[in-house]
């Protein structure tokens, strides 16, 4: 994954979950420590959330500059801060993504593609878990100046590669305590 820049947004509200998600805990880890292991091989790191309200060793804290706008601005955000090429996008609140699942989404890649994105169980689009090529940053601008908030909407259909077959567990979301189990 050395060629991938990794990106984990969490500037959201937890409005559903009910206090900070990124903070809760999760097998002795946070939500966010859990994302983050998934992405630590990356050269470059960038985490998506206010100034100063959290670190992670290793990360580049980057403001989101539509604070409140959703995913959708995240990526914006991320593809900003970002070198040429791609990104691994993540939310916070996915603690099931694991190396192997961005490395099965990087060798989906094909040359005209901007997007990489896997498909669950249910062939639901996962698109807060996926690949996004820098050069879809002016299509993204573009759209949130629009009012445009949906993240599946970030990358032309033609552009996007789907990855299906991959682990259930990887698409673990958890938007309520109550998600977390008996390990929470």
């Amino acid at each position: 994954m050395t060629d991938l820049t990794a990106a984990i947004t969490a500037g959201g509200q937890s409005s559903r979950y009910g206090s900070d998600k990124a903070l809760a805990m999760l097998d002795g880890r946070t939500l966010l420590e859990h994302v983050a292991g998934s992405l630590d091989t990356c050269p470059v790191r960038v985490l998506i959330a206010p100034a100063g309200k959290y670190a992670l060793p290793g990360w580049t804290p980057v403001p989101d500059t539509r604070p409140g706008q959703g995913p959708l601005a995240g990526l914006e955000a991320a593809l900003t801060a970002a070198p040429p090429g791609w990104v691994a996008f993540a939310g916070v609140d996915t603690p099931g993504l694991t190396p192997a699942y961005w490395h099965a989404l990087a060798a989906a890649r094909t040359p005209d593609a901007l997007a990489v994105v896997a498909l669950d169980s249910e062939d639901r689009p996962q698109p807060l878990a996926a690949l996004y090529h820098t050069d879809l940053l002016p299509q993204i601008t573009a759209l949130l100046d629009a009012g445009e908030r949906r993240l599946r909407t970030a990358a032309p259909q033609a552009q996007t590669v789907l990855v299906t077959s991959l682990d259930a567990a990887y698409f673990r979301n958890v938007n309520r305590p109550e998600e977390l189990g008996a390990s929470g």
